[in-house]
C-alpha cells in the first residue's frame, strides 16, 4: 500500500511538472513577452523575470539599448520633429504598403493616427511562447531578434531576401517578435494579441474565415497617454492577381480614407503589376509620404495634389536601373532640407522625401499643386553618385522582392 502511495506521489510530481510550462504560459503575457524580447525588463512578478539574470539576455539589453539609442537620435526623433511640423491634420488610420514588421517607422512618420495598417508578403507567425524554450536556446533566439533588425537599425529598412530566410528560421518565425519588439521600444504597452483573418467582403474574422483567407494579427495596444490603439499586420500578395484575389482592399476601405507611408518599396509601385494597389493609395490617401521607390510622379494627377520635396534626389541605387525620373529631379530643385536619412539612400544628405497632399474636392483644379510650374527646356541627364552599400563585414544580403 505504501508503494503504491509512493508510485502515486511521483505520477503526480511528474504531471504537475509537465504542466508548469503550460501554466507559465498563461501568466506570461504579451506585453511582457514584448519588453524580454526588446531587451526590457518584464513586469516584476513575471514569469520571465528570472530569465533577465541569464547573461545573454544582459548582453542582449546592452546592445538593443545602444542600437535604440542611437537609431532615435539619429533619424526617429528627428522624423517625429518633422512629422509634427509638416503634418498638420492627421487621419486616424495610416497605410503603410510592402512594410513588413517595421512599426518603427510608421509610428515615428504618423504617431497620431489610431489605427496601423501593415502588409507585406512576410508570414505574421504564432505570438511567441517564450516559456516554450529551453534555458540554454534563448540566446540564440534572441540573437535571431538582433539579427532580424539589424539592417533596419542600421539603414531604416529591411532587406527582402535576408528578413525572407530570417523569419522562416530559427526558433521565433514570423513577423510578431519583431513587431513585439518595436511596439515595446516604441514606448507601447501591449494590451490584446489576436490572430484574424479577412473573410470574401473584407471583415475581420477570427475564426471560420475559410482556407484562403487572407491571414493577420491584431494587436491593440496603448502609448503613455494610455489611448488604446489599433495595429494590423496582414501577410498578403500586393501585386495585381495578389490583391484582386483576397479581400485586403475592402477591408482596408473601410478605414480609408488615411495617411499613406512608402519607404523602400523596391520600385514595385512603377510597375504595371502593382497597378490596383498604386490606384487604391491614390484613391484613399489624404496625404503620402514616400521616398522615390514609391508611386512614380507621373501617376499624380496635379490638379489633385500638392507636393512639398524635402532633401536631395539623387536617383535610384545601382540595384535599381531604370526608374530614374526626370520629373523627381526637377521637383527637388525646389526642395526643402531635412536632417535624417531614409530609404535606399540612407544617408542623410543623399535622401529624398516627397510629402504629397491631396486636395480637397472643392478646390481640385483651382492652384498649380505643382511647384516646378514650367518644365524643362530639356530632359536633365542621370547625375552619376556613388551609390551607397551596407558594410560588408555583417553578411547582408542586398536587395531583391
Amino acid at each position: 500500500m505504501l508503494q503504491s502511495k509512493k508510485i502515486a506521489a511521483v505520477a503526480a510530481t511528474l504531471f504537475l511538472a509537465a504542466a508548469m510550462p503550460a501554466r507559465a504560459a498563461d501568466t506570461v503575457s504579451a506585453d511582457d513577452t514584448a519588453r524580454f524580447l526588446a531587451g526590457m525588463p518584464p513586469s516584476a512578478d513575471s514569469p520571465l523575470t528570472p530569465l533577465t539574470r541569464d547573461p545573454a539576455w544582459q548582453r542582449h539589453a546592452r546592445f538593443f539599448d545602444a542600437a535604440f539609442g542611437q537609431l532615435e537620435q539619429r533619424q526617429l526623433s528627428k522624423i517625429r520633429t518633422w512629422a509634427d511640423t509638416n503634418l498638420a491634420a492627421p487621419r486616424q488610420t495610416m497605410f503603410y504598403m510592402f512594410s513588413g514588421p517595421d512599426f518603427l517607422y510608421a509610428n515615428a512618420f504618423y504617431g497620431k493616427a489610431t489605427t496601423y495598417v501593415l502588409s507585406a508578403l512576410e508570414p505574421v507567425g504564432s505570438p511567441p511562447d517564450l516559456t516554450k524554450l529551453s534555458r540554454g536556446s534563448i540566446g540564440s533566439a534572441l540573437y535571431d531578434i538582433e539579427r532580424s533588425t539589424g539592417t533596419i537599425l542600421s539603414f531604416s529598412f529591411f532587406i527582402t531576401k535576408k528578413m525572407r530566410t530570417d523569419l522562416h528560421v530559427g526558433q521565433l518565425g514570423g513577423t510578431l517578435p519583431i513587431l513585439y519588439v518595436f511596439l515595446a521600444r516604441s514606448g507601447k504597452t501591449i494590451r490584446n494579441v489576436s490572430l484574424v483573418a479577412l473573410d470574401d467582403k473584407g471583415a475581420v474574422a477570427t475564426e471560420n474565415a475559410g482556407k484562403n483567407a487572407t491571414r493577420g494579427v491584431r494587436i491593440l495596444f496603448a502609448g503613455s497617454d494610455g489611448v488604446e490603439k489599433t495595429l494590423y499586420y496582414f501577410s498578403t500578395d500586393l501585386s495585381n492577381p495578389g490583391v484582386k484575389a483576397s479581400s485586403f482592399l475592402k477591408f482596408c476601405e473601410t478605414l480609408s480614407p488615411g495617411n499613406s507611408l512608402i519607404k523602400s518599396a523596391s520600385y514595385l509601385l512603377h510597375s504595371g503589376n502593382f497597378s490596383t494597389v498604386r490606384n487604391f493609395i491614390l484613391a484613399n490617401s489624404a496625404t503620402i509620404v514616400q521616398d522615390d521607390s514609391g508611386i512614380p510622379l507621373a501617376d499624380f494627377d496635379p490638379r489633385k495634389w500638392r507636393f512639398f520635396p524635402f532633401g536631395h534626389y539623387a536617383g535610384p541605387i545601382g540595384e535599381f536601373p531604370g526608374r530614374y525620373q526626370p520629373q523627381y529631379a526637377d521637383l527637388f530643385r525646389r526642395s526643402q532640407p531635412m536632417d535624417f536619412g531614409i530609404g535606399y539612400r540612407w544617408r542623410s544628405f543623399e535622401s529624398n522625401l516627397l510629402l504629397s497632399v491631396q486636395l480637397p474636392a472643392d478646390q481640385t483644379g483651382q492652384i498649380d499643386a505643382t511647384p516646378a510650374a514650367e518644365p524643362p527646356p530639356q530632359k536633365p541627364s542621370r547625375p552619376r553618385r556613388p551609390r551607397p552599400s551596407p558594410p560588408q563585414s555583417r553578411g547582408f544580403l542586398w536587395f531583391g522582392r
